[in-house]
């Protein structure tokens, strides 16, 4: 009988934290208050340090000498190198996952694009824009590259969430669509091509404008 994994009390911390941290309910600067959130989460402080070096790991935060943790800053230099790792990574993955991915995943993957095409919001849309990346790069079976990209897009919606955030419409993925036609047709390296040219573009634009009046400190309300 197959069990599942359970998981640990700072990987749910970490998640939690992270997904606050991207969709931007926890800003960019904002300390991140080690009792206020063991007290959140019912934890003593050993999981919630564990959690803040998981995401220091993964660039959403940063230590601070004798101070703590803070959320990371945006940084024009750090949004165009996430960019180019993920054109690189990701066009890897999907380079070895190509063989294996048959007409379920394309079906999935495109149902998963057009979800995200009519969304309402931002968040929506990025979630189904995780999941599609996610579909057609999983069959690589290279779980050590997946975290690494996890890790990358996970840094990419945080500039996603703020330039979009405001002046959200719906539209529709045409790279999306030429990914799924390319591998329909066996056409692997314009696959990759497209992908690496559709992740790459977040870095050809300018970094979001900081806000002036920056929140100091996180604190867990309620």
């Amino acid at each position: 009988m197959k069990t599942q994994t359970k998981e640990t009390s700072s990987a749910r911390i970490s998640r939690i934290l992270a997904d606050r941290i991207v969709s931007g309910e926890i800003p960019p600067g904002a300390r991140l208050r080690q009792d206020h959130i063991a007290l959140e989460f019912g934890a003593s402080h050993v999981p919630v340090r564990e959690a803040f070096r998981q995401l220091e790991a993964q660039g959403l935060a940063e230590s601070l000498p004798r101070r703590g943790f803070r959320v990371s800053e945006f940084d024009v230099a750090e949004i165009r190198e996430v960019a180019e790792m993920r054109a690189s990574l990701e066009a890897l993955a999907l380079r070895h996952a190509a063989p294996n991915i048959n007409n379920a995943v394309l079906a999935e993957a495109e149902r998963v694009t057009r979800h995200g095409d009519s969304a309402e919001n931002v968040r929506d849309w990025e979630a189904a824009n995780r999941h599609f990346h996610r579909l057609i790069l999983a069959p690589c079976r290279m779980p050590r590259l997946l975290r690494t990209i996890d890790d990358l897009q996970a840094a990419s919606a945080r500039f996603l969430f703020i330039a979009w955030r405001r002046d959200w419409e719906a539209r529709t993925d045409h790279d999306h669509l030429a990914i799924l036609d390319a591998l329909r047709k066996g056409q692997t390296e314009r696959a990759c091509t497209t992908l690496a040219r559709h992740v790459g573009w977040i870095g050809k634009r300018k970094a979001a404008s900081k806000n002036a009046n920056p929140i100091e400190t996180y604190e867990i309300s309620g």
